[in-house]
């Protein structure tokens, strides 16, 4: 199970990758020589127009090789020759995709699952919300004047002691005030003794899930900032080896908590790829502004040059967190 969770997660991680670079690419007449899925000795190729597609053995993810992308060639179809717009688009397609999977990935997460909605479900009885009025179905609107638009919001105005609350909701179209106030229950909160409606609707899962993206991308920003201002070591970084590693400790939990992985992994593919370092999409990006506003000082074979040691180190790089990860594993 693990080999398996890890090439799905690393192909659902990738190939999408390689497909937004590649719609975009074709969509803007960028020449594509070859776009592939998976990596290693090709099974099965299709020669179509300019594009050669291929199915290869390692199902890992894919590539999308573009005519002038590392070196300088003539032609309209060249990515080099195309209008920085275009190329913006193409680079920051790739990253795009991997954020799309991720609010997709926890759209499907928090549809399952539901969303907590701030309409009642179950009122218990002989509790203050019984005893205030408060009936199932009804709608919180606002508490002691405050406007409520998650659960947590009425969670934290319970919690805030004992004393009555002014609880504003609809019902029926219409809308009532009641007066409640909350009583410690056994794990020492202040409660009324309500629980909320579950939601299974799309549009609100698609909203929470876009919701749930952006706080993890806040918290992965924190993670690079500790990360470069040494509060977190360089050992905690994690490469191929430790991504399986996780791939096989989601799969003893179930599918919940490898989509939920999927959606951290290939929000952090994206992020790390918009970074304005050599050989990485940010740093293709950085190079297509540069090159705009001084013209013609940085020709396609000192770019080139540059992103070729980029790679080398990223290489450097993964060989490091390689080891990190079989350390780990061995201790």
């Amino acid at each position: 199970m693990t080999i398996i969770y890890a090439v799905i997660l690393f192909a659902l991680m990738i190939f999408p990758h390689e497909l937004g670079h590649f719609v975009v690419a074709k969509s803007v007449g960028v020449t594509v020589n070859e776009f592939a899925f998976g990596m290693g000795p090709a099974l099965l190729q299709r020669q179509k127009g300019d594009t050669l597609y291929s199915i290869r053995l390692i199902p890992i993810g894919g590539y999308c090789a573009m005519e002038g992308e590392n070196e300088d060639t003539g032609g309209k179809g060249s990515f080099n020759n195309k209008p920085v717009w275009a190329k913006l688009a193409v680079l920051f397609a790739g990253s795009g995709m991997n954020i799309l999977i991720a609010v997709l990935a926890l759209s499907i997460l928090v549809g399952v699952v539901g969303s907590v909605t701030t309409t009642l479900d179950e009122i218990q009885p002989d509790s203050p919300a019984f005893s205030a009025g408060l009936r199932e179905g009804d709608e919180i609107l606002s508490i002691d004047g405050k406007k409520i638009e998650t659960w947590n919001d009425i969670t934290a105005a319970m919690g805030e002691g004992s004393g009555t609350r002014t609880i504003e909701i609809e019902r029926d179209g219409s809308v009532l005030t009641l007066q409640a106030a909350p009583e410690k229950n056994a794990e020492g909160r202040y409660v009324i003794g309500i629980m909320p409606k579950i939601s299974h609707n799309v549009f609100t899962a698609v909203e929470n899930g876009a919701k749930l993206t952006w706080r993890m991308t806040g918290l992965m920003f924190d993670s690079l900032r500790m990360l470069v201002t040494g509060q977190v070591s360089s050992d905690e970084i994690a490469g191929p080896v430790g991504i399986v590693s996780m791939a096989g400790e989601t799969s003893k939990y179930g599918v919940t908590y490898f989509v939920n992985l999927l959606a951290l992994m290939s929000l952090n593919l994206a992020i790390i790829n918009l970074l304005p370092l050599p050989a990485l999409d940010g740093g293709r990006i950085l190079f297509v502004i540069i090159r705009k506003l001084t013209g013609r000082m940085i020709s396609d074979k000192l770019e080139s040059s540059i992103h070729g040691i980029g790679m080398m180190l990223l290489f450097a790089l993964m060989i490091f967190v390689t080891w990190n990860d079989i350390t780990r594993l061995l201790t």
